[in-house]
C-alpha cells in the first residue's frame, strides 16, 4: 500500500470510519485550478461530494468563491461559510420553494441561483417569489443526452426560458448542463462527446438570441468532462468528485490527474477460513453503487471482495497474506460521493500522517435549518 495512506496513530480511530488526507485534498484543489489555467472564475466546484465547511474554507483560501450544490442544506452550508455565489442545481418543487425563498431572505448577500426544466416549476416558483421583494436568478436545465432531468433543445425550451424572463421576481440567467451520460475512457472520444454537447448548447444560445433573450451564464459538466470544459471559452466547469476522487474515476480516467484523498478504515473482525477474512465494513458504511466492486482493498495484495452485508464484508485473501483479528484494512471506495453521506464526520489525517481532529459532514442531511 502506498505509504502516504498509512496513519501513524491508526489505533486511535474506530472502524469503520471515513478518513480524509489533507495533503491529497490540497493537491486536488491545486490540480483543479491548474486545469483552468489559474482562472478560478471559470471554476464552480460541486459541494455534493464533500458537504463540509472546512473543505469550503480550503477552496475559499485557494480563491474559489463560486460553488454548485444539490440540496438546500448544502446551499445553507455554503452561505454560512462566506460563499456568495451559489447555484442550486436542483429544481425547487413543493415545500422546497418556500424553503428556498426563506434561505434567500436569511442570506441576502448570497447570490443564489436555481434551475428549472418545466413550465409548471416556473409558475410555482414565481407565485411564491411574488410575495416578497426578491429577484431570483433562474437557469434552464438543458438535457444534452443524459435523460435524467432537463429539457432538450427546441421550441419548448425557448418558451420556458422566455417564461422565466417574463415572470415577476425571476430573471433568466443562462443554461445548466450536466452530462453524466458521458463515460468515454478514451480522451479523444470523451472530447468528441463533449463537443456534441457544446453543439446543442450553441444551438440553444442561437435560438434564445433570435428571441432577444440573453444567456449570462453557462455551467457544464462533472469531473470526467472537466478537462474539456476547463478549456472551453464561456463555460464554467463544475466538477465535484475531484475533491476526494475515488477508485472508480482513478481507474477509468487516469488522465484527470487527481489522487484519492478519502479512504475507509476497516478492521478484520473474523477469520472464518485460512483464505477468508471478514471486515466490519458493511454496506451501511460504503456506497452500494455502482454495480460490481464497491471498493478495492489497499493493504492486502490480491485480495478479492466477496459477499457484503449490512455490517460485514467477506474478503478472499491469498495464502501468503498476513492477517490477524483487529488488523487495520484500508479500502478505497469505488464511488466516494454517497460514501460521505453515510458518515457523520471525517477523521482528518495531516501532512505528518497523524489524525488529530474530526470534521463534521455539515450538510449530510438534506434539510436546511
Amino acid at each position: 500500500m502506498d505509504k502516504k495512506y498509512r496513519i501513524q496513530n491508526v489505533e486511535t480511530i474506530p472502524s469503520p470510519s471515513l478518513v480524509i488526507y489533507l495533503t491529497q485534498v490540497q493537491q486536488n484543489i491545486e490540480r483543479a485550478i491548474a486545469m483552468v489555467d489559474g482562472d478560478v472564475s471559470r471554476l464552480r466546484p460541486h459541494a455534493k461530494t464533500h458537504k463540509t465547511a472546512e473543505i469550503v474554507a480550503m477552496e475559499r483560501d485557494a480563491g474559489i468563491y463560486k460553488h454548485k450544490c444539490a440540496t438546500l442544506r448544502e446551499a445553507e452550508m455554503l452561505a454560512q461559510n462566506g460563499i456568495e455565489d451559489i447555484l442550486i442545481a436542483y429544481q425547487m418543487v413543493g415545500p422546497n420553494i418556500n424553503r428556498f425563498v426563506s434561505l434567500q431572505r436569511t442570506y441576502p448577500d448570497a447570490d443564489f441561483k436555481v434551475i428549472v426544466d418545466h413550465s409548471a416549476a416556473v409558475t410555482a416558483l414565481a407565485s411564491v417569489v411574488a410575495n416578497y421583494d426578491l429577484n431570483v436568478k433562474v437557469m434552464l436545465d438543458l438535457d444534452v443526452g443524459m435523460h435524467r432531468s432537463g429539457i432538450p433543445v427546441g421550441d419548448a425550451a425557448v418558451d420556458i426560458y422566455a417564461q422565466i424572463q417574463a415572470a415577476e421576481g425571476l430573471q433568466a440567467w443562462g443554461l445548466h448542463v450536466y452530462d453524466g451520460h458521458i463515460h468515454d475512457e478514451d480522451v479523444a472520444e470523451r472530447k468528441a462527446s463533449c463537443d456534441n454537447s457544446m453543439v446543442q448548447v450553441e444551438e440553444m444560445k442561437d435560438r434564445l438570441s433570435a428571441k432577444g433573450l440573453e444567456v449570462p451564464l453557462i455551467v457544464m459538466g462533472g469531473t470526467p468532462t472537466f478537462p474539456i470544459y476547463a478549456k472551453t471559452p464561456g463555460v464554467e466547469a463544475s466538477p465535484g468528485t475531484f475533491i476526494f476522487h475515488d477508485y472508480g474515476y482513478t481507474t477509468r480516467y487516469p488522465d484527470l490527474g487527481f489522487t484519492p484523498a478519502a479512504l475507509l478504515l476497516s478492521r478484520i473482525i473474523s477469520i472464518p477460513t485460512p483464505n477468508r477474512i471478514t471486515l466490519d465494513l458493511g454496506h451501511k458504511a460504503i456506497a452500494a453503487d455502482p454495480e460490481g466492486v464497491r471498493g478495492v482493498i489497499l493493504s492486502i495484495d490480491n485480495a478479492e471482495v466477496g459477499q457484503q452485508h449490512e455490517e460485514h464484508w467477506a474478503i478472499s485473501v491469498p495464502d501468503s497474506a498476513p492477517m490477524h483479528i483487529g488488523q487495520e484494512i484500508y479500502v478505497c471506495p469505488t464511488h466516494i460521493c454517497p460514501c460521505v453521506a453515510l458518515h457523520p464526520f471525517y477523521y482528518v489525517v495531516d501532512a505528518d500522517g497523524y489524525c488529530r481532529e474530526t470534521w463534521e459532514v455539515t450538510a449530510r442531511n438534506r434539510s436546511a435549518a
